[in-house]
């Protein structure tokens, strides 16, 4: 042997599920911040999320008019007046 070591073997590679520390080796594991548990944000607001909702779905319910939609209207009173004559309609329909 001419004086070379020969490198030493890799360690076997572990499976995906194994890849991390699950914490069950006695080490301490990290606080999880509410985000990494998934569901509502800290600050959720149920009466404005309801009011956000309710006014998107309104302009999309608006969209609908291909009038408003496309904008005919070049100018911003025509527009407007043509935004008003749908929310009218939406506010009629029964």
């Amino acid at each position: 042997m001419n004086g070379k070591v020969p490198p030493k073997p890799l360690p076997p590679a572990k499976a995906p599920h194994q890849a991390h520390n699950s914490g069950t080796q006695g080490s301490a594991r990290q606080p999880q911040t509410p985000g990494q548990r998934g569901g509502r944000p800290v600050g959720f607001d149920r009466e404005r999320y309801r009011r956000r909702n309710e006014v998107e779905r309104t302009i999309n319910r608006l969209k609908n008019s291909r009038a408003v939609a496309i904008r005919y209207g070049k100018r911003a009173y025509v527009f407007h007046g043509t935004v008003t004559a749908a929310a009218i309609r939406l506010w009629l329909r029964p």
